[in-house]
């Protein structure tokens, strides 16, 4: 006989009750799982933009609305005492060949009439120095504290690109070309950006992108280009490597 409830309708044994809410939950999560399948083979048959999904891309262009909408000069990445700061980490080694010699560096800028300028290290490391114990921020979860050495990005332009000050991209690459990066010129320019030559008060090891990298703690390590090359300032928006494999081209923090 069913167990009277307190609204008086009759139910089935405990057993019974039991069966019956099995086959709901099972079929709400087989609609569930067919609802879900069917949203992926919808987004896997959506036309590519740059490598991704357009419902992908668009998402996360609209992270990088919020993203430059949160950006301030003035809002500036934590600092740390160098009690905080911790062993390099190296990663990433894409454009960084190991039998590079540091002594034939040189990094060419180009100018926006065509023009290319060399500037040497001795000439960046002429520069005011700054010093700065900061965080960097990997994409794949990971973060390393460490203090950094080199020279304003803001000032490095001041001196040899003045009038690159008003473009709105900058475009960064290794000297084989092989690892570029594109960066929106508001980032570039925020203070805490540094040309830098030295890590943790050492000059820069090979695998760590002697001799010249990029600090943007505005940004992902994906971002913060190791052996700098090159140097470009434009009004489009840069190729960038890990956008084409699918990543956020904005990568801000």
């Amino acid at each position: 006989m069913g167990i009277p409830p307190k609204d008086g309708r009759l139910r089935g044994t405990p057993e019974q009750e039991l069966r019956t809410r099995t086959r709901r939950a099972f079929l709400t999560l087989g609609i569930g799982a067919a609802a879900g399948y069917g949203a992926w083979r919808w987004l896997q048959t959506r036309p590519e933009d740059g490598s991704l999904h357009e419902p992908y891309r668009r998402m996360l262009r609209f992270n990088e609305r919020l993203e430059r909408g949160y950006f301030s000069e003035h809002r500036l990445a934590a600092r740390f005492p160098d009690s905080r700061v911790q062993p390099i980490r190296t990663n990433g080694l894409i454009g960084l060949s190991p039998d590079y010699d540091p002594v034939q560096w040189q990094l060419n800028v180009n100018q926006d009439d065509g023009e290319v300028t060399s500037v040497t290290l001795d000439e960046i490391r002429a520069l005011p120095r700054i010093e700065q114990t900061t965080q960097l921020n990997c994409i794949e979860g990971w973060s390393v504290v460490i203090h950094w050495t080199g020279a304003r990005f803001c000032d490095f332009c001041a001196k040899f690109a003045p009038d690159a000050l008003y473009k709105r991209y900058v475009a960064m690459q290794t000297p084989n070309s092989e690892y570029y990066v594109g960066l929106d010129m508001p980032s570039a320019l925020q203070p805490q950006t540094l040309l830098c030559y030295e890590m943790n008060r050492a000059s820069l090891a090979i695998e760590n992108g002697a001799p010249l990298r990029l600090r943007i703690p505005a940004k992902y390590g994906i971002k913060n280009i190791k052996r700098i090359g090159t140097i470009t300032y434009m009004d489009q928006r840069p190729a960038d490597y890990w956008a084409e494999q699918g990543y956020d081209w904005y990568a801000g923090l």
